[in-house]
Formats: structure tokens, C-alpha cells, sequence
């Protein structure tokens, strides 16, 4: 795990931010003593499935697609 002081951190933070999106782990420190860990977030693991809102939309006004009268000149 590569260790960087806070001055290198802030310098080079987007090279930082690379290396954790990239999976590695990123450690800064001060005075030689580690402070933070800089990791990704975890994605969600599951897959979309299409069609899995079904039946959860309750209402959708008769309007729904209609051009607003002040947008009408530009459509």
C-alpha cells in the first residue's frame, strides 16, 4: 500500500483518486503515522432487471407528454 504525507496527498490528489478507483488502497499520513485509508465505494452487486418497477407507478396525469403552451413555438 502506497503512503503519502498530507502535502503529497493534496498535491497529487487526483492521481490519488485513480489509483483507489482503480481498486488500490491508498494510505495518508502525518508525521509518519497513517490517518486515512482512501478506498471506492462499493457499486451495488445486483443487476438491473427491466420491468422490475412494475406496478409501482399509481398515477400519471393525461397530460403527461403535452408541450407547454410557452414552449409550443419552439417545438
Amino acid at each position: 500500500m502506497p503512503r503519502f504525507n498530507i502535502t503529497e496527498a493534496k498535491a497529487h490528489f487526483s492521481a490519488l483518486l485513480k489509483k483507489a478507483m482503480l481498486g488500490e488502497e491508498v494510505i495518508i499520513s502525518k508525521d509518519n503515522k497513517p490517518l486515512v485509508k482512501l478506498v471506492p465505494i462499493d457499486r451495488p452487486k445486483g443487476l438491473r432487471k427491466p420491468g422490475s418497477g412494475k406496478g409501482q407507478i399509481l398515477h400519471i396525469a393525461p397530460n403527461f407528454d403535452a408541450t407547454p403552451d410557452r414552449f409550443k413555438d419552439y417545438v
